[in-house]
């Protein structure tokens, strides 16, 4: 079912270009923004010149829905509350406890540096002022992402945050009413019917319903990649998240049921969605594969999870050494990463790429996805090696706030002066002259 890719002996040499790993050589998916750009092109410009009325065309052309209003009445987020099963709420409630746990504790405070008497350098950080947070639909319900873009917002201190989720047809055109509960239990009021590039769209440009924003996060679809990389720059944005992806690095230690059924639920997401196993072990592959047959045949969606599969962007990957496989999954730089392996939490920590790193048997990336405290709105395609998941951090900004006396500027106003005539701007060198009629001190 799933491919294969050996890196063993000379072939692992083969493999690596200047000390690391040709990542053309590992699966991906293939995921073209830049052609979807000028699909989504036309239908940003058209929110933004008509609004809401555009916004009710697309719902019924890409949704199949007729909607009065984008903006989810009052009304509908307390009744989605009050029918919640209870069970779910519960479990929310502890999905929201746990993040607002680790979350609270990345709230960054201002501190000042003492450069020199009587010059400091102030970092203050600000919350973003208004955050539009996108929750996908579709496929499948995410309340989950809800509370991940929700939380960390909310201990930032963002005073304004409204969520935008696709009309559902089969919920007289509002957005899954799991979704509703989720906003409702967390105090978001402010929600509107709309998916894909149009709903970025307004969050850019705004509507009579919806004022513009600074910052859109939220993972999407490539529709809603595209619209992110189109508007960058009028907007702030999180990343371009693109399909969900797992690495699992094992050894002859990790239980093939475990790492098959770990595999199976993130496929289960797309059909883009890649599975990679990187092992030491050929038995323990050989297993795994038996375990997919099984599993795979016995579970809900089992054509999806078939096709992420069998697909390029999954495949099986054996290495000599965990050294080798570390070498592997950092090239690879996954959404989410599982150590199942001998002193998995001394491998984990050798880790630099990835996502959000999953230690031993008992650490599930679906744990990840739901309860663990962790954020799952992660880096994807390969940008883990230089981009962070979301955090409390996406929604601060960091200012400095300089303040000099007189005789501290004196003290290094010479250098400033002879820095800006070494770079030709005599005009910056000016400004301090004129400080100090026009006679800077130590020249």
């Amino acid at each position: 079912m799933i491919s294969r890719i050996d890196l063993r002996g000379a072939a692992f040499s083969e493999a690596t270009v200047s000390g690391g790993i040709d990542r053309d050589l590992l699966p991906r998916a293939e995921l073209d923004v830049e052609a979807a750009l000028e699909k989504v092109r036309p239908i940003c410009d058209d929110v933004k010149h008509r609004g809401t009325a555009a916004l009710i065309e697309y719902a019924e052309r890409f949704d199949g829905v007729r909607i009065d209003q984008v903006r989810v009445p009052a009304e509908a987020l307390r009744r989605a509350l009050e029918e919640l099963d209870p069970a779910v709420r519960a479990a929310l409630e502890e999905s929201i406890r746990r993040a607002r746990l680790v979350h609270g504790e990345q709230r960054r405070t201002d501190h000042t540096t003492h450069v020199v008497p009587g010059g400091t350098v102030t970092e203050r950080w600000v919350p973003v002022e208004r955050v539009g947070l996108y929750v996908p639909g579709g496929r499948a319900v995410y309340p989950s992402s809800v509370v991940m873009n929700v939380v960390p917002a909310q201990e930032a201190g963002v005073a304004s945050l409204a969520v935008a989720s696709p009309p559902q047809a089969d919920c007289g055109g509002l957005p899954h009413p799991t979704i509703l509960a989720a906003c409702a239990l967390l105090g978001v009021d402010e929600v509107y019917a709309a998916g894909g590039a149009q709903a970025i769209a307004m969050f850019a440009y705004g509507t009579d319903e919806c004022r513009p924003v600074n910052l859109v996060t939220g993972p999407g679809n490539i529709w809603v990649a595209a619209a992110k990389r189109l508007l960058k720059g009028r907007i702030g944005i999180d990343a371009e998240a693109g399909p969900t992806e797992i690495a699992v690095l094992a050894d002859h230690t990790a239980d093939p049921a475990h790492v098959a059924s770990d595999l199976i639920s993130q496929a289960e997401h797309d059909t883009l969605a890649a599975a990679v196993l990187v092992t030491t072990s050929a038995d323990l592959a050989d297993a795994v594969d038996e375990e997919l047959d099984r599993q795979v045949a016995a579970t809900k969606h089992t054509e999806r999870i078939t096709e992420a599969l069998t697909g390029k962007q999954s495949a099986t990957v054996l290495v000599d050494t965990i050294d080798q496989g570390l070498a592997v999954v950092d090239a690879y730089a996954a959404e989410h990463l599982e150590i199942q392996a001998e002193n998995a939490a001394e491998v984990a920590a050798r880790v630099r790429n990835a996502g959000a790193v999953f230690v031993g048997a008992y650490a599930p990336v679906s744990l990840g996805d739901y309860c663990a405290g962790s954020n799952h709105v992660l880096p994807t395609g390969g940008c883990a090696c230089h981009s962070s998941g979301l955090s409390v951090q996406s929604f601060l900004r960091g200012i400095h706030v300089v303040d000099y006396t007189r005789d501290a500027l004196a003290e290094v106003a010479h250098h400033v002066v002879t820095l800006a005539e070494a770079e030709d701007l005599p005009a910056h060198g000016a400004a301090l002259k004129a400080r100090f009629g026009w006679k800077v001190p130590g020249q």
